[in-house]
C-alpha cells in the first residue's frame, strides 16, 4: 500500500506539471522570444506525453481493474474488498481538490489520442468509485457535460466506444445530468451508431449504447417524451426485423435483442404516467412496432429467453391500448389452420411442459389483453357459452383451453387458469352473470353441472394449495359485487358449511392463506347478499360465523392474506413474477380487490340485526330518495334531449329556409334573365321579321324592289345622256379654241394685234373658266355614276342570289314561299319559348309562395317551441322545489336516526361509493 501511495503521489507530481506545460509562461516567453517551429512541435510532442503518461498513472492507480500483488492464501479472502477500498480512498484524495476534476475535463477536449484517451479512461474509473461525488462536480463545472458528449462524434472508434462507457457511468442515477445529455443530441447519435454497427447483429458496441439508453430513458419522463416526440420510436423497428431463418443466433446478438426489447419496455411501462405510455403505445402501432414484434412472437427457431421477454413486451405494448388490444386479438399464428395468436399463447400457459418463465409470460400477455378491454372480455367469456361453442370440435377455443388448464392435474395451470377467467370478469358484472349459464359435462351418464358447481366441488376435494387459491381467488372475484352470482353460490347447501369447517380449524401456516381466503369469500357471500334465500340471509350467515367461528376469530383469519409475505410482492407490481412455482399465490390485480373488500366485510360482521334493519331502512329510504331523484333526472334529461332534437329541427328548418329563400332569389334572378332574354329575342325577331320582308321585297314583295331597279336604270340613262352631252360641249370649246390660236399667230399689225390679244385674252380666260366649271361638273357626275354603277352592281347581285332570272316568276314565287315557311317556323320557335318561359315564370311564383307558406309555418313551430321550452323550465322548477322537500324530509330522517344512535352516512359517500371512506369509518368504530 506505501508504494501504491508513492505511486500516487508521483503521478500527482506528473499532474501538477501537466498542469504548468500547458499554462502560458511570460516568463519563457520574455526569455525566448525567437524559437523554431520544430522546436515549438518538438516541446509541445513532449508536453502531450507527459500529459498522457500522467494520467495513465493516475488511472494506473485509480482503477481496480489492475493484477494486484501477490498475497498471502490467509489474505485471499479480505483482498477484493481491500482494493475496493483502496481506490476509493486514492479517488476522495483526487476529487478532493475540484480544480483536478476541471482541469481534467478540460484534457479530455484535447483532440490528441495520447492525452484525450488516458483521460476519458481515467474519468470512467473516477464515476466508478465515487459516482455521485464527480457527477456533482462536472455538473456544476461549465459546459461540463457538453465536453464529454463531443466524445461521441469522435473518429476514432476507441475514444467513442470508451466515450460510450464514460456516459454509462456519468448518467447513472442522475436525472438532471440524463436530461442534459438527452438534450446535447445523444439519441441521434446512439441510434446512428447502432444503425452503423449492425443493429442486433452488432458487436459489444451496440450493447453498450443500449444500456446508455436504458440510463437516459429509465424512470426519466422527460427524456421518454422527447424520445417520442423526437420521432426515435419509429427507428426502433428495424432492430427487430430478423430474417426467416432464425437459427445460429449468437451470444452477443441475444444480447442485443434483449436490452432492445427492455428499452421498449422502458417506454411502455406500466409505472409510467398513463398518459406517456398510451402516446407511445399509440406510436409503436403507428410505426408498425408492434406488428414486427408479433411476427417474433409468432416465428419459429427463436431462443427461449428471447420469446419470453418479446411476450412480456408485447404484453406491455398493448395493456390498457383498446387499438393495439384488438390488432393483438386479430394476430394468427402461421399454421394450418391458421389459429389466433392468444389460443397458440394458452395452449402453452397450461402445458406443464413449457418452461415456467414462459408461462408466467403468457399469463402477464393475457392479463394484459384483457385489461380495461371488455370487448376482449366479452369475447373470451362468448367462446364459453352455449350457443357460440362448436359443436364440431375442429378448433380450440380460449375458454376451453382455459377450462381445461382449470381442472386439469397440473396445479400451475390450475392457478394460471383461475387467474385469466378471473381477469376476464374483472369489473364487469354482465359477463359475470353470464358464465352462470357454463355448463360443464363432468363425465358420460351424468347430468352438466354449471361451472360455479364444479369450482367449488374442485374446492371441496382437497386438492393443493396451490389449486385451491387459485379457485377462491376465482370465487371472490366472480361473486363480488354480483347478487345473482352470491344466490347461486349460497343455492348449493354445501359451500357454507364447507367454509365455515375450513375457517374454524386450526391448521398449519400452509392452511392460512386457504384459511383467510375462505374467510374472504364467507364475508362477500355476506356483504353482496340480497337476502332472496330465506335460509342464508345476512342475519343468519353472521350468526353462524359467531356460534361457529367467532367474530374475532374470523377477522384473523381475514387479516391472514394481507399479512401474508407472498401478498406484498404480489401488490408491487402487475408482472407476475415468481422465483419458483411454488411462490406462485397472488395476482396483483386480486390483491387491490383484497384491499378494497377487507374493511367493507370486517365493519358488516360487527354490525347487530337491528343495525342491519336501520341500514336496511335507511338504504330503501335512500334508494327511493336516489330513485326518485334519477327519475326525475332521466326526466329532466329526456327533457333536455327533446329540447335539443327541437333546437336541432329549428336549427335545421332555419337552414332549409334560408336555403329556400337563396333558391327562390336565384330563380327570381333567372325569371328577370329570362324576361330579359324574351325581350332581346323579340326585339331580334321583330329585326329578322323587316330583314326578310326587305329580302322578300328585293325579290318581288309586291312588285316594288322591280320599280327602284327600273327607276335607278332609267336615272342611270339619265346621266349618262348628260355625261355625253358634257362631253360633247367640252369637245367643242376644245375645238374652238385650237381654231382661235391660229388666228392670233397671223394678225401682222401691232393694233390689231394687240387688240386682238386683248379681246382673245379676255375671250380665252372665260372659255378658261367655263373650261374648268364644265371639268368639275363631268367630275362630280362621273362620281355620281361610278357611285350609282356600284349600287347597280349591288342590287343586281342582291336580283341575281335571290333569282338568277327576274322575269322567272314561278322560280320567284318558290323562294318566298321557303323565305315565308322560315320566318314563320322561326316566329312558332319563339312563341313557344316565351310560352316556357310564361310557364317557368308562373312555377316560380308558385313555389314562392309555398315557401312563404313554409316559413310561416316554420314561424309558427319556433313560436310553440319556445312555448314548450318555457313550460319544461317551469316544471324542472317544480321538480327542483320537489327535491329540496325530498331532501328536507331524508335529512329529517337522518337526524331522527342520528337520535336514536344509528351511525348515519353523508349523502355524497353513499352517492360515490367510495370504499376507502367506508373503510374509515370501520376503523373508526372499531377503536370505538
Amino acid at each position: 500500500m506505501c508504494e501504491r501511495l508513492e505511486i500516487f503521489f508521483f503521478a500527482e507530481d506528473f499532474h501538477y506539471r501537466a498542469r504548468i506545460a500547458q499554462l502560458p509562461s511570460e516568463q519563457n516567453n520574455q526569455e525566448n522570444t525567437v524559437v523554431c517551429d520544430e522546436d515549438q512541435m518538438e516541446a509541445r510532442h513532449s508536453d502531450s506525453e507527459i500529459i498522457g503518461y500522467a494520467l495513465d498513472t493516475l488511472y494506473n492507480v485509480i482503477s481496480n481493474d489492475l493484477e494486484e500483488e501477490e498475497q498471502d492464501d490467509s489474505e485471499e479472502e479480505n483482498s477484493p474488498k481491500q482494493v475496493d477500498d483502496l481506490g476509493s480512498q486514492f479517488t476522495e484524495i483526487f476529487i478532493k481538490q475540484q480544480e483536478n476534476v476541471t482541469l481534467l475535463l478540460t484534457l479530455v477536449e484535447e483532440f490528441d489520442f495520447h492525452v484525450r484517451w488516458p483521460g476519458v479512461k481515467l474519468l470512467t474509473s473516477l464515476l466508478k468509485q465515487q459516482g455521485p461525488q464527480v457527477q456533482q462536480i462536472i455538473l456544476v463545472s461549465p459546459m461540463g457535460v457538453s465536453r464529454l458528449m463531443d466524445l461521441l462524434a469522435d473518429s476514432r472508434e476507441v475514444i467513442r466506444n470508451d466515450g460510450v462507457l464514460l456516459l454509462q457511468q456519468l448518467t447513472k442515477s442522475n436525472a438532471a445530468i440524463q436530461k442534459i445529455v438527452a438534450f446535447e443530441n445523444a439519441f441521434e447519435r446512439l441510434l446512428d451508431i447502432i444503425t452503423e454497427e449492425g443493429n442486433s447483429d452488432g458487436g459489444i458496441v451496440v450493447e453498450d449504447c443500449l444500456l446508455l439508453l436504458q440510463n437516459l430513458l429509465k424512470n426519466n419522463n422527460s427524456n421518454q417524451n422527447f424520445f417520442k416526440e423526437g420521432s426515435y420510436i419509429q427507428r426502433m423497428k428495424p432492430w427487430f426485423e430478423v430474417g426467416d431463418d432464425n437459427c445460429g443466433w449468437s451470444a452477443q446478438k441475444v444480447t442485443n435483442l434483449h436490452l432492445m426489447l427492455q428499452l421498449v419496455r422502458v417506454l411502455v411501462s406500466p409505472t409510467n404516467p398513463p398518459g406517456a405510455t398510451s402516446s407511445c403505445q399509440k406510436a409503436m402501432f403507428h410505426c408498425g412496432l408492434l406488428q414486427q414484434l408479433c411476427t417474433i412472437l409468432m416465428a419459429t427457431g427463436v431462443p427461449a429467453d428471447i420469446l419470453t421477454e418479446t411476450i412480456n413486451t408485447v404484453s406491455e405494448v398493448i395493456r390498457g391500448c383498446q387499438m393495439n388490444q384488438d390488432y393483438f386479438a386479430s394476430v394468427n399464428a402461421p399454421s394450418n389452420p391458421p389459429r389466433p395468436a392468444i389460443v397458440v399463447l394458452l395452449m402453452s400457459m397450461v402445458n406443464e411442459r413449457q418452461p415456467f418463465v414462459l408461462r408466467c409470460a403468457v399469463l402477464y400477455c393475457f392479463q394484459c389483453f384483457l385489461y380495461k378491454n371488455q370487448k376482449g372480455q366479452g369475447e373470451i367469456v362468448s367462446t364459453l357459452l352455449p350457443s357460440t361453442i362448436d359443436a364440431t370440435g375442429n378448433s380450440v377455443s380460449a375458454g376451453q383451453l382455459l377450462c381445461g388448464g382449470l381442472f386439469s392435474t397440473d396445479s400451475l395451470s390450475n392457478w394460471c387458469a383461475a387467474v385469466a377467467l378471473a381477469h376476464a370478469l374483472q369489473e364487469n358484472a354482465t359477463l359475470k352473470e353470464q358464465l352462470l349459464r357454463v355448463q360443464l359435462a363432468t363425465s358420460i351418464g351424468n347430468p352438466p353441472v354449471s361451472l360455479l358447481q364444479q369450482c367449488t366441488n374442485i374446492l371441496s376435494q382437497g386438492s393443493k394449495v396451490q389449486t385451491r387459491v387459485g379457485l377462491l381467488m376465482l370465487l371472490c372475484t366472480w361473486l363480488s359485487n354480483c347478487s345473482i352470482a352470491v344466490t347461486h353460490f349460497l343455492h348449493n347447501p354445501a359451500n357454507i358449511p364447507f367454509l365455515t369447517g375450513q375457517i374454524a380449524e386450526n391448521l398449519g401456516e400452509e392452511e392460512q392463506l386457504v384459511q383467510g381466503l375462505c374467510a374472504l369469500l364467507l364475508g362477500i357471500s355476506i356483504y353482496y347478499n340480497d337476502n332472496s334465500l330465506e335460509n342464508y340471509r345476512k342475519e343468519k350467515l353472521k350468526q353462524l360465523i359467531e356460534k361457529r367461528i367467532g367474530r374475532e376469530n374470523f377477522i384473523e383469519k381475514l387479516g391472514f392474506i394481507s399479512k401474508h409475505e407472498l401478498y406484498s410482492r404480489a401488490a408491487q407490481k402487475p408482472q407476475p413474477s415468481f422465483s419458483s412455482p411454488d411462490h406462485m399465490m397472488f395476482d396483483h390485480e386480486f390483491t387491490k380487490l383484497v384491499k378494497e373488500l377487507e374493511g367493507v366485510i370486517s365493519k358488516a360482521i360487527y354490525k347487530s340485526s337491528e343495525e342491519d334493519k336501520k341500514e336496511e331502512e335507511v338504504k330503501k329510504t335512500l334508494e327511493q330518495h336516489d330513485n326518485i331523484v334519477t327519475h326525475y333526472k332521466k326526466v329532466i334529461r329526456e327533457q333536455d334531449q327533446e329540447l335539443e332534437e327541437l333546437k336541432q329541427q329549428v336549427n335545421t328548418l332555419k337552414s332549409q329556409n334560408e336555403q329556400l329563400q337563396t333558391t327562390v332569389t336565384q330563380q327570381v334572378s333567372q325569371i328577370q334573365q329570362h324576361k330579359d332574354q324574351y325581350n332581346l329575342l323579340k326585339v331580334q325577331l321583330g329585326k329578322d321579321n323587316q330583314h326578310h320582308n326587305s329580302h322578300s321585297d328585293t325579290v318581288q314583295m309586291n312588285g316594288i324592289q322591280v320599280e327602284e331597279v327600273s327607276k335607278l336604270k332609267e336615272e342611270l340613262e339619265e346621266w349618262k345622256n348628260k355625261h355625253e352631252l358634257l362631253q360633247g360641249q367640252l369637245r367643242e370649246k376644245d375645238s374652238l379654241i385650237e381654231k382661235l390660236k391660229p388666228l392670233q399667230l397671223e394678225t401682222g399689225t401691232e393694233q390689231s394685234s394687240q387688240t386682238s390679244k386683248s379681246s382673245g385674252l379676255e375671250h380665252n380666260n372665260e372659255l378658261q373658266k367655263e373650261l374648268e366649271m364644265l371639268r368639275t361638273q363631268i367630275q362630280l357626275q362621273s362620281a355620281e355614276i361610278t357611285k350609282l354603277q356600284a349600287e347597280n352592281q349591288k342590287l343586281q347581285v342582291m336580283n341575281t342570289s335571290a333569282d338568277p332570272a327576274l322575269g322567272d316568276s314561278s322560280a320567284t314565287a318558290a323562294k318566298n314561299l321557303e323565305l315565308e315557311g322560315r320566318l314563320v317556323q322561326e316566329v312558332k320557335d319563339l312563341k313557344n319559348e316565351v310560352k316556357a318561359l310564361s310557364e317557368e315564370k308562373a312555377s316560380l311564383k308558385q313555389h314562392l309562395d309555398s315557401s312563404n307558406s313554409t316559413v310561416a309555418i316554420l314561424q309558427d313551430e319556433k313560436s310553440k317551441l319556445q312555448q314548450e321550452v318555457a313550460e319544461s323550465k317551469k316544471e324542472q322548477d317544480d321538480l327542483l322545489v320537489l327535491l329540496a322537500d325530498q331532501d328536507q324530509k331524508l335529512s329529517a330522517l337522518k337526524n331522527k336516526l342520528k337520535d336514536l344512535g344509528v351511525p348515519v352516512e353523508d349523502e355524497d359517500d353513499i352517492e360515490s361509493g367510495d370504499q376507502a371512506d367506508e373503510d374509515e369509518d370501520g376503523d373508526e368504530e372499531e377503536q370505538d
